[in-house]
Formats: C-alpha cells, sequence, structure tokens
C-alpha cells in the first residue's frame, strides 16, 4: 500500500500481531504501526484508514477475515461508539490474561526485575460493577436534544448518545437516557457539562455542576428526578467546596469493609461524593483481603499507609496492629479518614496531611522507624517518596498500584537500591472490560 499525506479510501488486509495499551489491536504495515480499534490479536482483518501520523497510523475494522477464538459478543449495545469499554469483545479470560502480560512485560522491560510468584489474578463481577465516574452533558442543537455519556470512541470531543450502561451501577446504569430526558426539559439544558455518579452500600447521588443559577422550575424537577428514582442530588455551582445536597437535606454515602477475620470487627467508611473511592466495591474488598494477607500485620506492628485517602487500608490494618499512620495530600480526605476512625472506635489511627511529591523527608513520620508500608499512589507512582524512604527498621512493603509502568519502575528502585526481594505480584481487574491495568506487590528484605 503506497504511503501519502492523505488517508486512503480503499481497505486493506492486514494481521493483527499484538494489543495496545489502550486495547486496540497493533498491525503492522510497510513497516509502520497501525492501531486498529475493535480488533483483536490473531485476526486477519480488512481495515480501512481513518487517520494518520508522524510514527503511527489508526484504523477501523471494515470486515473480520479470521476471527480470534477469545472474540465474544459485546454485551452493550453501544460498543464501538462509546469510549467507557474498549474489550467487551474480548471474552473475560483472555482480558485478564492480557493485563498479567502486560504487567509481566512492564517488570522486565523498565524495572529489570521478576516476581519469585505471580500472585493469582483478583476478580470480581464484570457488570454493574462501576460506582463511580463522570458523564459528559452536551446539547446538540443539530439533533435538538441533550446527550448524556461517556465520550465518543472515534472523537472524544463528543458525547456518545447512550441510553444504558452495563457497567454502571445498576441504580443508574439502565437510567442514562431518562438523565438525558430529564436535562432536555430544563432550562439549564446548555448550561450543565457533567454530572458526577457516586454510589455507598445504600445510596446512589448525582452531582449536576451548574454553569449558570438554576431556576425554581429547574430545582423541582431535579428534586422529583431523585424522589421517584431513589437518587440523592447534589448541586455544584464551582469547584468542588461549593458540592451541597439539593435532596434530600442531608444524605449519607458510606460502605462498609467486612472482614474475613472473626477477631476483627467491619468498619464503614463515610464518603463525600466527588471524594477519591475505588470503582469497583467488590474488587475493593477482595483488594483489601489481599492487601492484608501480604502485608501479615501483626498486634506488635507500627504500619505507615502512604497516599491514604479516606483510609480504605488504613482503618482495617488498624484493627490489627499497634499503631498505624495515614499520610495523604488532601486535607478534606483526612478529615474524614480521622472521622471515620473515631466513628469506627479505632483510637490507633492517625492522620497527616502531606503532599507526597514533594520532599518530606524532615517530616516526623518519615523520620520514624516503621515495621511496614503499604503504598496506594496515583498513576505517577512514588519514585520520590523512595529517595528517603524505607528506613532499615522497614523489612516488608505491599505496594497498590493503577498503573503498571510506575510499578515497575519503583519496584526496580527496592529490589536495586533499597534491598528488597519482589516475592510476589499480580493483576487486579478493578475495570473489567478496559485496558487498565491494577496491580498489587510484595516486597522484602
Amino acid at each position: 500500500m503506497s504511503r501519502s499525506n492523505s488517508v486512503p479510501s480503499t481497505p486493506f488486509e492486514a494481521v493483527i500481531t499484538d494489543a495496545g495499551h489502550d486495547g486496540r489491536g497493533v498491525a503492522r504495515v510497510d513497516g509502520k504501526t497501525v492501531f486498529v480499534s475493535g480488533a483483536l490479536p490473531g485476526e486477519q482483518v480488512l481495515l480501512k484508514l481513518r487517520k494518520r501520523h508522524r510514527r503511527f497510523d489508526e484504523a477501523e475494522v471494515v470486515e473480520l477475515i479470521t476471527r480470534s477464538p477469545h472474540r465474544v459478543e459485546p454485551r452493550c449495545r453501544h460498543f464501538g461508539q462509546c469510549s467507557g469499554c474498549a474489550l467487551q469483545h474480548l471474552d473475560a479470560a483472555a482480558q485478564i490474561d492480557s493485563k498479567q502480560r502486560v504487567l509481566a512485560e512492564n517488570f522486565e522491560r523498565i524495572g529489570k526485575v521478576t516476581p519469585q510468584r505471580w500472585l493469582p489474578p483478583l476478580t470480581d463481577a464484570a457488570w454493574g460493577y462501576r460506582r463511580k465516574g463522570r458523564l459528559s452533558v452536551r446539547n446538540v442543537a443539530k439533533k435538538g436534544r441533550v446527550l448524556v455519556g461517556f465520550r465518543e470512541e472515534e472523537n472524544p470531543r463528543f458525547v456518545a448518545d447512550i441510553q444504558q450502561c452495563e457497567v454502571m451501577h445498576p441504580a443508574l446504569g439502565p437510567k442514562v437516557g431518562l438523565l438525558a430526558e430529564l436535562l432536555n426539559g430544563m432550562d439549564a439544558a446548555s448550561d450543565i457539562p457533567q454530572i458526577e455518579f457516586a454510589a455507598g452500600d445504600d445510596t446512589m447521588a448525582l452531582v449536576f455542576r451548574h454553569m449558570q443559577p438554576l431556576s425554581a422550575r429547574d430545582l423541582a424537577a431535579l428534586t422529583a428526578f431523585g424522589q421517584q428514582h431513589a437518587l440523592a442530588i447534589y448541586l455544584q455551582p464551582g469547584g468542588n467546596s461549593s458540592v451541597h445536597p439539593l435532596w434530600p437535606e442531608q444524605p449519607r454515602l458510606a460502605f462498609r469493609l467486612a472482614s474475613d477475620d472473626a477477631r476483627f470487627a467491619d468498619v464503614e467508611l463515610e464518603f463525600q461524593p466527588l471524594d477519591f473511592v475505588q470503582v469497583n466495591a467488590g474488587m475493593n474488598q477482595r483488594m483489601l483481603a489481599c492487601a492484608l494477607e501480604l502485608l501479615d500485620p501483626q498486634p506488635g506492628d507500627r504500619v505507615l499507609d502512604l497516599f491514604c485517602g479516606l483510609g480504605n487500608f488504613t482503618l482495617p490494618i488498624a484493627r490489627r496492629v499497634a499503631e498505624v499512620v495515614g499520610v495523604e495530600g488532601e486535607h478534606a480526605l483526612v478529615e474524614r479518614a480521622a472521622q471515620n476512625a473515631a466513628r469506627n472506635g479505632i483510637h490507633n489511627a492517625t492522620f497527616q496531611v502531606a503532599n507526597l511529591f514533594e520532599d518530606q523527608r524532615t517530616a516526623d513520620w518519615a523520620r520514624q522507624p516503621w515495621d511496614k508500608l503499604l503504598l496506594d499512589p496515583p498513576r505517577a507512582g512514588a519514585d520520590q517518596l523512595l529517595e528517603y524512604l524505607p528506613h532499615q527498621a522497614t523489612r516488608r512493603i505491599v505496594y497498590v498500584s493503577c498503573h503498571p509502568a510506575s510499578l515497575a519502575r519503583d519496584a526496580g528502585i527496592l529490589v536495586n537500591q533499597h534491598g528488597f526481594t519482589l516475592q510476589s505480584a499480580g493483576v487486579m481487574d478493578m475495570f473489567p472490560h478496559t485496558a487498565h491495568v491494577e496491580s498489587i506487590a510484595l516486597f522484602e528484605r
């Protein structure tokens, strides 16, 4: 096939040899990488180019000539249009195998390390799992109506026109189209750019971001919608601190972390709708159990929990050790973590506010010896922390990661600079049907 700056309209054949980090198939055509939406490794496909770039091209499948044995029929009717899920056409076992390979390749290529043992992958319910997220809203004049959904697969500037979401919490997933109908009839149809959703064990909350004050008519419509569908309604006229409930007056969002050991009581965490919580409630419970098993907390241990958030790990750990300190950069989360500790009758957990991407080596908590560490950083990882932590007294680290490349980099630091051994590692399917790789690793010395 000839190369020019224009995008040819003639379809061409290719063999998909790999999967990209975003779940798209990868082919090589005339020596150039082509990313192919909707294609799986091993498939021979007829393609049509969509976009050209200097180092790679993007294409879409026109026809499947040979099908992967792992291909399945997507459950969602919006698959391929909505960017929320990239892997619904790949069976569940192959999805998790792919994520395990991504983690292994990152360890080898970036960290130059290999786990002594691979943990069995952690999985949970693949549908209706998403309890937190953000829906985009756009009033499209050409269509004469409001669209509510995630961004489009082919053009992220546009909002996918969806009626329901199969991976969203069942309290909201079937009602996305009803949200669009609600907004379409409101005076502020063009002034609401997004809706955040967050579910506790008993309550689903919606946060409507609005750019202009809402009319009495709109406030009444939102209240009625919340009452009809048993949804807590919040308004956000400005920044995060402006969020406040519309209906009911005092909604309560909370989730329980059940203990799998009869010696320890459950923990319940209250949170606000824009707080960070793990998206997948079932997987969060499994992840917690796995982290506790790997950390092996003992009654005399002193534990440091970095990037602790609301205390998702801190408070269950506190039930099992002498002392735990949680450190988090967001002041509001630290306040709520401390309140959650008091609410659960936990008195051996304390919390500190600190920007963990700045040098904190002079902080009191950073100078103390800790028996064990738990790390749960954002995508950037924890390499700056590892310049001054852990101390020699620390013998065990559990690292929970949402980005395999940063975990692999930090694993190399822990092994090669701090003398740890990467004892075990594995993936957790926190986001089924997406290419997102969540993982957990144990380091010992």
